[in-house]
Formats: C-alpha cells, sequence, structure tokens
C-alpha cells in the first residue's frame, strides 16, 4: 500500500525483518492491557453476530461526549465512515486543504464530485488561512477539515474554526471534521468541536480509536452529528455488521482509559521537541506540528529508500497534494525509538 504509512508487510516482504515503524502515527504505548483483555474475551462469542447497532458502545460515548446516543454512528474506521459520507451525500462540489488526508478527495470523486483544493503554504508553516471563509460558497456542498491536519500536525485556531462552521452554516455546506488525532494534542479540549454539535446540522465530527489506542489493526471510528437522518443514511451506505464484536468491546474499554491518555500525552508532549530538535540539528526543516508525528523537509535524494535499507520506515509524503519530494512524515515514539530513527538519519545524511 503505497498512499499510506504503516505498510509493514510490504517492507517485510522487501526486507526480511519487521521495520522500526514511523511512518504510521499509532499509540508507542501499544493497546492497553484492559483494551487488550476486553478483546480477547469477545473471541468467546465468535459464534453470534455483532451488534448492527453497537448499542453498548455508543451508550458509553454518549455518556463520554455528553451528547444522545442517537447522535453517534460506529465504523470499521475513519476511513470507513469517510466513504459512507460521500455515498450518503454524493456531494457536486467539495473542499479540502492541500496536504491533507487523501481518503477525504479519493471518497469524493468516486461519485463524481468536483474537489477544489485550498492550498495551505509552506511559508506559513502550513497554517489554515482565513481565505478559507471566502473559499466556502453556496456552491460548496462539503468541506473536509482534519484537525490537527494529517500530515502537517497543526491546528487551527479556535475563532476560526467557529466562523468557518458559522460559514458553512449560512452557505448550506455540510462541514466534516476529522479530530482523529486530538487525543494527542497537549490540550485537547481546546481543539475540538464537540460542543458546537448541538448548534449546527450541518456539523459532523469523526473520531477513531486507531491511533489514540494502538486499534489500527482491528479498526474503530465513529461519526457524531445532530443529524441523525444523514447518521441513518451513511448507516445504509455500506454493509451492516461493519464493526466486530472484538473492536466494539474494546471500544467500551478504552473509554475507561484515562490514566493511558494521560501517559501517552507526557509521553507526546516530551519527546516531540526532542525529535523536532534532533531533525533540525541534522539540517531538516521541520513543521511546528502539535500531534504524535512531524512533517520535515530534507532535500537528500533517497531518503525514505536508504533509511529503509536500515531497518527504519517513515513516510514519503512526495505524494501529497500540496507537498512533492523531500517532504517526509515521522512519528513521535518513546525516546530508546526516536534516538535510533535520529542516529539513522544522521548516518544516511
Amino acid at each position: 500500500m503505497k498512499d499510506h504509512g504503516g505498510d509493514w508487510a510490504g517492507f517485510q516482504r522487501e526486507y526480511g525483518r519487521p521495520p522500526l515503524d514511523f511512518s504510521a502515527n499509532v499509540s508507542p504505548l501499544g493497546v492497553p492491557d484492559g483494551v487488550r483483555r476486553a478483546a480477547e474475551a469477545a473471541l468467546s462469542g465468535l459464534e453470534r453476530y455483532p451488534d448492527p447497532l453497537c448499542r453498548e458502545l455508543r451508550e458509553k460515548l454518549a455518556a463520554d461526549h455528553g451528547v444522545p446516543a442517537g447522535w453517534i454512528l460506529c465504523g470499521s474506521g475513519a476511513a470507513d465512515l469517510i466513504y459512507r459520507l460521500a455515498a450518503a451525500e454524493r456531494p457536486r462540489a467539495a473542499l479540502v486543504t492541500a496536504p491533507t488526508f487523501s481518503e477525504y478527495e479519493n471518497a469524493l470523486t468516486l461519485w463524481g464530485c468536483r474537489v477544489t483544493r485550498l492550498p495551505l503554504s509552506p511559508e506559513e508553516n502550513f497554517a489554515l488561512p482565513e481565505s478559507i471563509l471566502s473559499a466556502v460558497t453556496p456552491q460548496t456542498d462539503l468541506l473536509f477539515l482534519c484537525e490537527p491536519n494529517n500530515p502537517t500536525g497543526r491546528t487551527t485556531d479556535r475563532r476560526l474554526l467557529q466562523r468557518i462552521l458559522e460559514r458553512c452554516t449560512a452557505c448550506g455546506t455540510l462541514l466534516a471534521v476529522d479530530e482523529c488525532f486530538n487525543d494527542f494534542l497537549d490540550d485537547p479540549p481546546a481543539h475540538t468541536l464537540l460542543d458546537e454539535l448541538s448548534h449546527s446540522e450541518n456539523l459532523l465530527i469523526l473520531r477513531a480509536f486507531t491511533k489514540s489506542h494502538g486499534l489500527a489493526g482491528l479498526r474503530l471510528g465513529y461519526a457524531l452529528s445532530q443529524n441523525t437522518a444523514l447518521l441513518r443514511s451513511m448507516a445504509r451506505c455500506g454493509p451492516p455488521w461493519a464493526v466486530s464484536a472484538p473492536a466494539q468491546a474494546a471500544g467500551a474499554a478504552a473509554l475507561e482509559e484515562t490514566a493511558y491518555l494521560a501517559a501517552l500525552r507526557d509521553l507526546i508532549r516530551r519527546e516531540r521537541p526532542y525529535l523536532a530538535a534532533g531533525l533540525a540539528a541534522l539540517g531538516c526543516r521541520v513543521c511546528p506540528g502539535e500531534a504524535n508525528y512531524l512533517l520535515f523537509f530534507h532535500g537528500a535524494p533517497g531518503l525514505s529508500h536508504r533509511l529503509a535499507e536500515r531497518g527504519v520506515l517513515i513516510r514519503n509524503c512526495s505524494n501529497y497534494c500540496g507537498l512533492g519530494p523531500g517532504w517526509y512524515r515521522a512519528a513521535v515514539r518513546g525516546r530508546e525509538e526516536n534516538a535510533v530513527f535520529l542516529a539513522a538519519m544522521k548516518e544516511v545524511l
């Protein structure tokens, strides 16, 4: 799989060993013990179909986020819900930023949607500009925003986000905000629009356990919106039983792991500056990311391939719209792994 990070299987086939994987932005703490136990316990009931409505998980998510359970739709990861949203809405025209997560545009174009890209300036460290307000027009059916953005790691000022929501409401534009990396931020509540859900039918928020709880292999995400008709339509735009019983059990257990998330944020808060400083000392231009990954530039030819030969996998971002050759993304991991990565970078450079 060349369009995403985390292709450990392809690496292992090519090099005959597992990589030290900095290409996937998954929690370096691994799966919490309580979550693993819950998923394993659910294996005893594999002869039964999973709850197609994810009732228990939705009720626990509703209590955790302070919204009605009817405002939540669970899916097989956020990507599943992105494709369901595009299929349910079938927008004629949509707006995305560049660079950003490629699956927004991939899902939209499946339905013949005309996608406009709003360029993010490298000179401004890829911050979202206020010009996005004028880029949203009554002809814009859907706007995808990633907060924090992937691959830049940048967040948007809360006041600008609220103005964007107001603009979308005035234009009749659906605002879909991907908050899958929110848990890695230093202050997650300051960078979410969850408290705006009750005020706007034009808002849909995407969340996932994939990254924050190390469940990339189990696949679990959810969408939140007061527009229950939209959620019902999204549910119909895919197969039933989208969320396995082990995934539902893991998600319910993950909501109890508050100490785990606090430890995770402490680690990222400590290691992100260390990794950024190390990359800068090696001559890299480092984007001031705020999540558990860093976007950086170095013009050395074949950097990702030469690192792979040393057992280290990073995300080559040259295929992102708005980037190009020389741009890479690296996850923030623990100190020992980060030191190994920086040592390999020093050898290569």
